[in-house]
């Protein structure tokens, strides 16, 4: 038994421990009230009932007494006083918002500050307003963090995490919208989020007094300067009227609410690669059919419950995966077609989750020992049925230059059973294109070459060609 990594140590009251692929929080007298009061709370029952607040249920004490016979666990009760256990329906993949195209960070912003207006009305508040708190069940944004509510004090009209949600939130939006400055580059280096002064230096004089620049970066700036001697500032508030104190919270919730909504990423956004799946790539409409064809013919004979699609674009056969009934992953290293991927799973209810992660960077561990967010590539490790490489492995050979018995003991690890793999012929236009005059640093790549590079880790089920290409479509199975 292992209890993994503890996720949940920054917050005293609670901390998870991962058992048998269970999640689990310990709890100490003020965590269990706070769960207790979850879920009994009737503006949460929509949510709950609506799958955007983690399912949790608090274990009975034979359950209890069993898991604490596990000395791990049992130590890290006796440290934070557990009085009870909690369980937490787990994500079906982990995923952080350094991952996340600016949609599913919007998408995460909505809904904190939904949950954040709903609750007031039972005199409760949330204590914390960050991206930590939510994760993706495919596009379905959930809110994870059963420790968050808390009894207000009805008289103080301060939602202390607006600061948090303004640093995590609106300011990394703003920044990608208005500067291009990706999410992975904020939040990889940043836990939380960024300050107003950082994005005071990036925009420039003139940007300062652009609208959103000038409310959500350039004031708070002078102001800080102005204040920054100032105790009387974090002095509590109170207001003997309740019904004004609701009313101003209910307000600055509005401002924030339509704060976000200005940020919202723009659907026109273009990429070098948002076109490649509506045609502007090499293939003719005949091969692209084609391909298509070939890759659901192979989906559907081996019907994998869980896919990882690499190198995704806009998910045309993460679609195709999910249609036949599997639960995807799609993955690529551009925000772009990731955020349309989100937007498109979306409309269509698909249980597909949209990542940017670029296999040949992937995501590092991170966080206080490289502990508290796993790397992609371990989160990864032999979660998936199937694994979908198409019009990938050229790219990680030429503009990677990685070696093709890499990629396929990386990708061997990533897969239980299966791949559905695509060769591009050094005579095709879009290699040709990639390899920029330097064709001769792949003069022994052929099709002879990259089966014998598969065969090490998979047997070859069969191919198709691509009709009309010089491209070829493999269906391989890895050895039990």
């Amino acid at each position: 038994m292992s209890t993994g990594p503890v996720a949940s140590f920054r917050d005293p009251d609670g901390r998870l421990f991962f058992h048998d692929n269970r999640v689990f929080r310990l709890l100490n007298p003020a965590g269990e009230a706070c769960v207790r009061q979850l879920l009994s709370l009737r503006t949460a029952e929509p949510f709950l009932a609506a799958g955007s607040i983690v399912p949790t249920w608090l274990l009975d004490p034979a359950e209890m007494s069993r898991l604490l016979t596990q000395p791990e666990v049992a130590s890290l009760a006796h440290d934070m006083g557990c009085v009870a256990l909690a369980e937490h329906e787990a994500a079906p993949f982990a995923s952080y918002a350094h991952e996340w195209p600016p949609e599913m960070l919007h998408a995460a912003g909505e809904l904190t500050i939904r949950l954040a207006l709903a609750v007031l009305a039972d005199g409760v508040g949330l204590k914390d307003a960050t991206p930590s708190n939510v994760m993706f069940w495919g596009t379905k944004a959930v809110f994870l963090d059963a420790l968050s509510f808390e009894r207000r004090d009805p008289h103080d009209p301060t939602w202390l995490p607006h600061g948090q949600f303004v640093r995590t939130f609106l300011l990394p939006l703003l920044v990608n919208r208005r500067y291009g400055v990706p999410l992975s580059q904020v939040f990889t280096t940043r836990r939380d989020g960024m300050e107003p002064e950082e994005v005071y230096a990036l925009i420039g004089p003139l940007g300062r007094l652009r609208p959103g620049c000038l409310s959500l970066v350039s004031l708070p700036v002078w102001l800080g300067r102005h204040n920054a001697e100032n105790q009387a500032i974090y002095a509590p508030r109170r207001i003997k009227n309740v019904e004004q104190t609701r009313f101003i919270l209910e307000s600055l919730l509005r401002r924030q609410a339509r704060a976000l909504d200005r940020l919202r990423p723009r659907e026109d956004r273009q990429s070098a690669w948002s076109g490649y799946g509506e045609g502007k790539n090499s293939y003719s409409v005949t091969e692209a059919q084609a391909k298509i064809e070939a890759v659901r013919r192979f989906l559907e004979e081996i019907r994998p419950g869980a896919v990882l699609d690499l190198g995704c674009n806009t998910g045309i056969f993460s679609l195709i995966a999910a249609d036949i009934g599997a639960r995807v992953v799609a993955v690529d290293s551009d925000p772009v077609v990731v955020g349309k991927l989100w937007r498109t799973a979306a409309l269509k209810g698909a249980p597909i989750l949209p990542l940017v992660v670029n296999l040949a960077r992937p995501t590092p561990a991170l966080g206080w020992r490289n502990g508290e967010c796993r790397s992609f590539l371990d989160r990864a490790a032999g979660a998936f049925d199937a694994v979908l490489m198409l019009a990938l492995v050229h790219h990680l050979i030429v503009t990677e230059r990685l070696p093709l018995a890499e990629i396929f003991a990386t990708v061997r690890r990533l897969t239980r059973r299966w791949l559905i793999v695509e060769y591009v012929a050094p005579t095709d236009p879009m290699f040709v294109r990639l390899t920029r005059g330097r064709a001769h640093l792949h003069q022994d790549l052929n099709r002879n070459s990259f089966e014998a590079a598969a065969q090490r880790h998979f047997r070859i089920v069969r191919s198709e060609p691509v009709a009309g290409s010089d491209r070829r479509l493999y269906l391989m199975e890895a050895p039990p």
